[in-house]
């Protein structure tokens, strides 16, 4: 028999059926896919995007932050409790959507849209990465960075599994996080920067007039993005849930395994919102507090510069170079989960194209080194003829945002028409994801609607 790491993580197999921990600390020991999608999720919205929303509109957005982090979270739990009870990858449960195909549905190919159109993060991304780099040794150029790092990537990635990601994330999580946090509690002993009565008024529940655009594509990214909600399904089945689980049949002791796995899902994905939440929170509030008070907004040259003062302005001068260690760290780490995760879902879509079968491993892998090379190499190509991160952030963040009320009205759809009714979920967590398909609804529309009536 094949080790167990060397076995196909989308095929059942019955010595892996197991039953559920019980108990909060052996569930929190089995946890994992909301980490590896936090590595992805704490990038380019927190460092870059949201920093550049404070420091554009002050506190004012704050309630933009915390909602975008708060109601997406039903919608990834639904979408882990489908991928669980079904045993089906995130596309494959969403190519059962009525409507158009062509040889796939219409919402796989919006999928594959929208990850080019957020290709321009990664090479925001890797651009920023790039420009630390080149602070801090000047004689490469920042293209010459770019180029490397991409090199690198394409050769850790290339051998890597679910568990290489999964510490990778965890490492990169709890460093930034703790930095970042402290930051901004210092922030608050810092009366030229930050008062009570400022953070109150970010819950004045209006969206700003000037970055409007910025503030819609934070929403978009910050929290669970629109790309990470499909990701999500995924890491739950390469950590094991619906193995763990089995496949639905005549076992009575199914629905108990099912709803014991789903628990430990919800408690990952919930870990998860405490975590990115307080990330993201704290990144709002020092881009709101520093560089909103310094008059200061990031560009596409002097960005890294322009936000390495939310750590020397609170932690002081000599914590330039912590921030650029951090700036490296959660970048490149967005990097490397982002194209890990889209590069299998890229390989699962010529799965359900006809291009190989479910059982064939070995195919699914070989497409899955095929996407690595394309999605490191274009996103590193788009940000050397555009040379903007805070641009390309911006407009991936839009397309993000503008899916998101697709993805959550056809989770509905899943979970009405698809999902075994053994593990339905409370008449709660139903009603939550209908309250977030609303407020996206609202709050796309609400935006779009604003800039449009300032192009007439």
């Amino acid at each position: 028999m094949s080790r167990r790491g060397d076995r196909d993580p989308y095929q059942f197999y019955p010595e892996d059926i197991q039953a559920p921990p019980q108990g909060l600390l052996p569930i929190l020991r089995r946890i994992g896919p909301g980490v590896a999608l936090s590595a992805s999720i704490v990038g380019s919205g927190e460092l870059i995007a949201t920093t550049t929303l404070g420091a554009q509109v002050g506190y004012a957005a704050l309630w933009v932050i915390v909602s975008s982090c708060l109601v997406k979270v039903f919608v990834q739990a639904e979408l882990g409790r489908h991928a669980i009870a079904s045993g089906e990858t995130g596309l494959e449960s969403f190519n059962h959507l009525p409507g158009p195909r062509w040889r796939v549905n219409w919402m796989v190919w919006a999928w594959s849209l929208l990850v080019l159109c957020t290709l321009l993060q990664i090479g925001a991304m890797l651009g920023g990465v790039s420009q630390v780099m080149h602070l801090i040794l000047p004689a490469i150029p920042v293209n010459a960075w770019v180029v490397m790092f991409a090199v690198f990537t394409i050769a850790v990635l290339l051998g890597g599994g679910y568990e290489r990601i999964e510490r990778f994330a965890a490492f990169k999580a709890a460093l930034f996080t703790l930095i970042t946090f402290s930051c901004a509690l210092l922030l608050v002993r810092q009366p030229q920067y930050f008062s009570w009565a400022q953070l109150a008024e970010g819950f004045t529940f209006q969206l700003p007039g000037q970055g409007l655009a910025t503030a819609v594509a934070v929403f978009g990214i910050t929290g669970v993005g629109a790309t990470e909600l499909f990701v999500y399904p995924y890491w739950c089945v390469e950590k094991g849930y619906a193995r763990f689980t089995g496949p639905r049949g005549n076992d009575p002791r199914w629905e108990a395994r099912a709803r014991g796995w789903i628990r430990v899902m919800q408690v990952d994905a919930f870990a998860s919102l405490v975590l990115y939440t307080l990330v993201t929170v704290a990144f709002y509030l020092l881009g709101a507090g520093i560089l909103h008070g310094m008059g200061l907004v990031p560009a596409a040259g002097d960005m890294i510069k322009t936000l390495s003062n939310i750590y020397t302005q609170t932690l002081g001068t000599w914590s330039v170079g912590l921030f650029y260690l951090g700036a490296v760290i959660i970048l490149y780490g967005t990097v490397f989960a982002a194209t890990a995760a889209h590069s299998r879902l890229y390989a699962d879509m010529m799965r359900l194209l006809g291009l190989f079968e479910r059982s064939d491993y070995s195919a699914r892998q070989r497409w899955r080194r095929v996407f690595l090379l394309l999605l490191i190499l274009i996103p590193a190509t788009l940000f050397l003829l555009i040379q903007s991160p805070v641009w390309m952030v911006v407009m991936g963040g839009l397309a993000q945002a503008v899916m998101l009320p697709v993805i959550t009205f056809s989770t509905l759809y899943l979970r009405y028409r698809r999902l075994p009714r053994e593990v339905e979920p409370s008449a709660f967590a139903t009603g939550a994801v209908w309250v977030s398909a609303l407020v996206m609804v609202f709050m796309v529309g609400y935006a779009l609607v604003k800039m449009l009536a300032r192009q007439v």
